[in-house]
């Protein structure tokens, strides 16, 4: 692995794989939707927003009529 970043409160490492990892200061893996958003704010992935579910919104109330 590739060491990319590190700050006081995680290194943020490269994997061989195109991924990225994420150790906090206190030497364990960093998970989920705090690794997303370090990675995020260091401008290292883009996060997209999750899409709204106008179309069954928009069936439900045609049946209830």
């Amino acid at each position: 692995m590739e060491k990319v970043k590190a700050t006081e409160n995680y290194t943020i490492f490269k994997k061989k794989s195109g991924r990225y990892g994420v150790k906090g200061s206190n030497k364990k893996w960093i998970n989920g939707d705090e690794k997303a958003q370090i990675l995020s704010t260091e401008g290292l992935i883009k996060l997209s927003k999750a899409a709204e579910k106008p179309a069954e919104e928009a069936a439900e109330e045609s049946t209830e009529e």
